[in-house]
C-alpha cells in the first residue's frame, strides 16, 4: 500500500519570477510543480517629464546668464537693505545667564542625560504595568483612597487647613529663597 515513487519538487528560477516574458510550465507535465505567477512589468516613465526639467533648467540659466551681462544698476537705484538684531526672549537671556556661571558644565550635562534616561526608563515601566491584567485596577484604587484620605486629613478642617497651608509656604520659601 506503501507508493514507491518518488515525487520532485521544483522552484523556478528567479530570472523566472521577475521575467514577464519567461515561459510557464503547464501543470500537467509536472503536477507537484510549486510556480510563483509572474510580476507584470513596471510602468515606463514618460520621457516628456526629463525633457521638461531639462528645459526649464536651461531657461534658468539663461535668465541668469542674461541677468549678469546686462548692465550694472546705477548706485542711486541699489536699495539699501537695514537689518534688525532681534533680541531673544527674556528666558532665553536667563538661561544663558544661568549657564554661564555653572562651574562643572560636564556634570551638569551628565546629570540631565542620566535624568532623560531614568524619564524614558520610568515611562517603559509604567507602560510595562499598565499593560498587565490586574495592576491598574487595583492602583486606581489605591490612587483614589489615598487621595480621599488627603483631602479629609489636611483639608476638610479649618486648623488642619492652615497648618497645611502654612507648611505649604515654608516649603516654598525654602526652594525659592527669601521672599
Amino acid at each position: 500500500m506503501a507508493s514507491s515513487s518518488s515525487s520532485t519538487l521544483s522552484i523556478s528560477s528567479s530570472s523566472t519570477l521577475v521575467d514577464a516574458k519567461a515561459p510557464r510550465q503547464s501543470p500537467a507535465s509536472s503536477p507537484q510543480c510549486v510556480t510563483l505567477p509572474t510580476l507584470p512589468p513596471p510602468p515606463v516613465q514618460p520621457q516628456s517629464r526629463t525633457w521638461k526639467t531639462t528645459a526649464f533648467c536651461r531657461r534658468i540659466a539663461r535668465n541668469v546668464l542674461a541677468m549678469a551681462t546686462t548692465r550694472e544698476a546705477p548706485p542711486a537705484e541699489i536699495a539699501t537693505t537695514e537689518y534688525t538684531v532681534v533680541e531673544p526672549p527674556e528666558i532665553v537671556k536667563t538661561i544663558q545667564e544661568a549657564w554661564d556661571k555653572v562651574e562643572d558644565k560636564y556634570a551638569v550635562s551628565s546629570l540631565a542625560v542620566a535624568g532623560v534616561v531614568a524619564l524614558v526608563g520610568s515611562a517603559g515601566m509604567i507602560s510595562a504595568i499598565d499593560r498587565l491584567p490586574l495592576i491598574p485596577g487595583v492602583l486606581e484604587v489605591v490612587g483614589i483612597g489615598y487621595t480621599g484620605w488627603f483631602a479629609y486629613k489636611n483639608l476638610v478642617f479649618k486648623p488642619e487647613r492652615e497648618a497645611f497651608i502654612r507648611k505649604v509656604k515654608e516649603t516654598y520659601s525654602e526652594i525659592i529663597g527669601s521672599s
